[in-house]
């Protein structure tokens, strides 16, 4: 992922926020990136409930809240106007952490943007500080081809990824909710889910997932238990058997037509077997030892 690509990409939709430096490392907090904003009070500000990302990490919240303690919220947050409020488009994580801090102000920068561009906006910025977690970018992208029409190529264009990784990262919301969940809480990878997409039956999903979780398997490993799994069993040497039964029976009706009575041959699997000659008295018995070389 290229940050330049996607620095462009937040150009193209605000080209008036060209200072916004959304860095890549995932800080909110630098000298390089003040910029004034209007000051408002922060309960007047609210998160926007279709912001892709949903799971915030408490322990960067409590380290960023210290930072602004002490220097201020120094990126303004980007927010649109709702008449009795102000809905964050980007800088959620700033205002999280500003609420930590005890402030009673945070500055912002109003916009008046569309709903799509909102959506897009806090994609790109959370993408770009890789904040998403796989199972959010997805149903960030899923929601920008359902609910705005858009293509995959035009996905792709807006966030500066390919098309094919767009098309598997929306993959991922074809596993069960409860291996999404695991992909969310980091008890397996990505590879690890993309591997279980071979997998049909989400029971059987999950238990997979379950395994690798469990006996901390590669993704090389799924890969091979799926290909085994997946894989049909090998005819047991049917071939071989139905010769082998051919064989049998022939040797049994010459012996019937040599003995004149019944007999079975009874083989076992390991190569070895008996033959049952049946005689229905004493003399039938003598009759047939006479018979046999």
């Amino acid at each position: 992922m290229a940050a330049k690509g996607l620095g462009k990409g937040l150009d193209m939709l605000i080209p008036s926020i060209n200072s916004m430096n959304m860095n890549k490392s995932g800080s909110d907090q630098s000298e390089g990136e003040k910029e004034s904003g209007t000051m408002v009070k922060i309960t007047k500000v609210e998160p926007n409930r279709e912001q892709p990302r949903k799971n915030f990490d408490e322990d960067a919240l409590l380290e960023l809240s210290d930072s602004i303690k002490q220097y201020g919220v120094l990126q303004p947050i980007l927010v649109q106007d709702r008449k009795d409020h102000y809905e964050i488009i980007a800088g959620e994580r700033r205002w999280r952490a500003a609420k930590l801090a005890g402030l009673k102000e945070v500055p912002v920068i109003i916009r008046d943007l569309t709903e799509k561009e909102i959506l897009e906006i806090s994609l790109i910025e959370n993408i770009q500080r890789e904040n998403l977690n796989p199972i959010e970018e997805a149903l960030a992208y899923k929601e920008l081809l359902t609910k705005f029409e858009l293509k995959h190529d035009e996905i792709a264009e807006r966030v500066s990824k390919s098309r094919a990784a767009i098309t598997n990262s929306m993959r991922l919301l074809k596993l069960c909710e409860e291996v999404q969940r695991m992909v969310i809480e980091e008890k397996i990878s990505t590879g690890h889910a993309r591997a279980l997409l071979a997998i049909e039956d989400p029971e059987l999903q999950y238990e997979y997932a379950q395994k690798i979780f469990d006996e901390k398997l590669s993704v090389r490993d799924v890969e091979k238990l799926i290909k085994k799994m997946n894989k049909p069993e090998k005819a047991k040497k049917e071939k071989p058997e139905k010769n082998l039964d051919f064989i049998y029976q022939d040797i049994e009706e010459k012996l019937k037509s040599s003995l004149g009575t019944k007999v079975a041959v009874v083989p076992k699997e390991n190569g070895s077997g008996k033959i049952e000659i049946e005689f229905f008295s004493h003399d039938d018995l003598d009759r047939i030892l006479e018979l046999l070389p």
